[in-house]
């Protein structure tokens, strides 16, 4: 793991972007097309708004997320509406959303329809993720219902995760993926979870799920 601190959150927010677009930027020259996979949640958004009038061949960009709750696209916790306001836009119009959410009313019964979509743009190219106060990261919760399967190297690309601090169902990557990301960022701000993430080192998978995906990730702190 490289731990990378910042004197802000706003030149974070500014310094991962530029290194993201970087290394799509790189994909995109030696192999023609790059995968990124992004969190949910409001902490990435800044990056999202720098990277959407990047120029790149953003044609060329496979866009997935990390993890994505089991509601409507029109829902206020829907992670995919996040990604169509703040990154798809501009730009990056022109990538490509590859869904992690479908019309039915488990994830279970498009579960496979929906692993089937993101598996050609595998191994990923350029992964970020977030880690919450509990060591979770995408929806890989201490204490999930399916969390020892989803850490297991035999598991699904895509698992469904039910656990109580998820509130919702999910659909989550499993560690396996996110581990063979070729470039692994993790992007965390606050003392809280700073203090998480060295706890983290010092216990399983099972009990801080981080843990499945530090040894080759980048983390980028700032207070």
């Amino acid at each position: 793991m490289k731990f990378t601190e910042y004197p802000d959150r706003e030149f974070l927010m500014l310094s991962l972007a530029n290194t993201i677009a970087s290394e799509l930027g790189n994909f995109l020259r030696r192999e023609g097309r790059a995968s990124l996979c992004l969190p949910g949640g409001t902490t990435p958004g800044p990056i999202f708004d720098t990277l959407s009038g990047v120029d790149l061949d953003w044609s060329s960009v496979s866009v997935f997320l990390n993890d994505e709750r089991w509601v409507s696209e029109d829902s206020p916790r829907s992670n995919t509406r996040l990604l169509r306001e703040r990154l798809l836009v501009n730009r990056a119009a022109a990538a490509t959303l590859l869904p992690l959410h479908a019309e039915a009313g488990t994830p279970e019964e498009k579960l496979e329809e929906l692993a089937a979509g993101i598996a050609p743009h595998l191994p990923i190219s350029v992964l970020l993720l977030g880690m919450g106060e509990d060591m979770h990261t995408a929806s890989l919760f201490p204490g999930a219902d399916r969390l020892e399967e989803a850490l297991s190297d035999s598991a699904p690309l895509l698992l469904p995760m039910r656990a109580e601090a998820a509130g919702e169902p999910r659909i989550t990557l499993t560690a396996k993926p996110l581990r063979e990301a070729m470039a692994i960022h993790i992007l965390i701000t606050g003392a809280a979870k700073r203090a998480a993430l060295e706890k983290a080192q010092s216990l399983t998978a099972l009990e801080a799920p981080i843990k499945a995906v530090l040894a080759n990730a980048t983390v980028h702190w700032a207070e």
